[in-house]
């Protein structure tokens, strides 16, 4: 016999009720029962950051999450950012900036960044630095990644006027 817990998950703005199995992490929650392919696995040990997603606007390693505990928490993935076709200001400076190599870390890189952008709007090269700790590329060697975070934050930045500044 099975025990499972019906959780309620608010991902993406989308309000999803699910039985879980009381192992069962967000990851795969994600992945293998919601179709969101763009949250990955890579270590499954939360040291990689390719698994990250935003909860409650902070990022976590949803390899280490486990579903249940998510319950009633507002989770972002990858898939979240856009509005449909179009992308997030973060993903394309990423893609501007060519900091996307092989793509593997990118949906982690872009979180990170989003959470990091949320909370300082101008950080510095140590702040992006440290913000994006949590995340391993092996393409690069994160010079292009720290130039998009940059450039995200120009393009995030209020005008004095209040208006989104899209240079």
């Amino acid at each position: 016999m099975s025990i499972t817990k019906r959780v309620r998950l608010r991902i993406n703005g989308i309000e999803h009720e699910l039985d879980v199995q009381p192992y069962e992490r967000l990851i795969d929650v994600l992945r293998y029962r919601l179709g969101l392919t763009g949250t990955k696995e890579g270590c499954s040990t939360g040291d990689c950051g390719a698994c990250s997603v935003l909860m409650d606007g902070k990022v976590v390693p949803s390899c280490l999450v486990l579903a249940v505990s998510a319950d009633g928490r507002e989770i972002i993935t990858i898939e979240g950012l856009a509005d449909g076709d179009q992308l997030h200001l973060i993903q394309q400076a990423f893609i501007e900036c060519g900091a996307v190599q092989c793509g593997f870390c990118t949906p982690g890189m872009i979180l990170a960044t989003k959470a990091l952008l949320d909370e300082n709007p101008n950080p510095t090269v140590e702040e992006i630095k440290s913000a994006l700790s949590g995340n391993l590329c092996r393409c690069t060697g994160y010079v292009k990644i720290i130039e998009a975070v940059m450039a995200a934050a120009a393009k995030l930045k209020p005008c004095s006027d209040g208006v989104q500044n899209e240079s």
